[in-house]
């Protein structure tokens, strides 16, 4: 009885285990030689630029928190109502991309540098939008007391900052 079971147990293991290894060994092999070589079209169809429509969804719904809630920026220039900084942000934004998309059709950037220069005016448009704010709300405060320039609101806010 215990040549039956070594008989029976033996042979079906050794010759199935092996005769799987060698069959399955070749398809990974061959399914990791083709994913290697699929990965440069991959990394090829990758773009930065534009960015997806849920990203700059994002970037409006960061810029409204920026703009109507307490921080470092509202300490300086105050906050927004939200309705206000909804449509500021909005409009910030689409100016932005707008501002980015024809740098990138003018030159050859890649996509990192297009990325950059739409981040670098969302950020200066929303200062821009805080500081002439601050200065209408800094000179209807005062009134008559301060003379009229006349000139850009970029001229209200460098005038503000030096008296500050």
């Amino acid at each position: 009885m215990a040549d039956e079971e070594t008989s029976a147990i033996t042979p079906p293991s050794s010759n199935t285990v092996s005769g799987q290894d060698s069959t399955m060994e070749a398809p990974a092999n061959e399914s990791l030689e083709s994913t290697t070589t699929k990965k440069p079209s991959s990394q090829a169809t990758f773009s930065i630029w534009p960015p997806s429509q849920r990203t700059r969804d994002a970037v409006v719904n960061r810029l409204i928190e920026t703009l109507s809630t307490p921080s470092v920026l509202s300490n300086r220039y105050g906050t927004t109502p939200p309705e206000e900084s909804s449509y500021t942000a909005r409009i910030i934004e689409e100016e932005a991309f707008s501002s980015a998309a024809s740098s990138a059709s003018a030159s050859e950037d890649d996509g990192i540098q297009i990325l950059q220069v739409y981040s670098k005016e969302v950020s200066k448009r929303m200062l821009d939008v805080v500081k002439a704010r601050a200065a209408a709300s800094s000179s209807s405060a005062d009134g008559a007391s301060q003379p009229e320039t006349g000139g850009s609101v970029d001229s209200n806010v460098e005038n503000n900052e030096a008296s500050s």
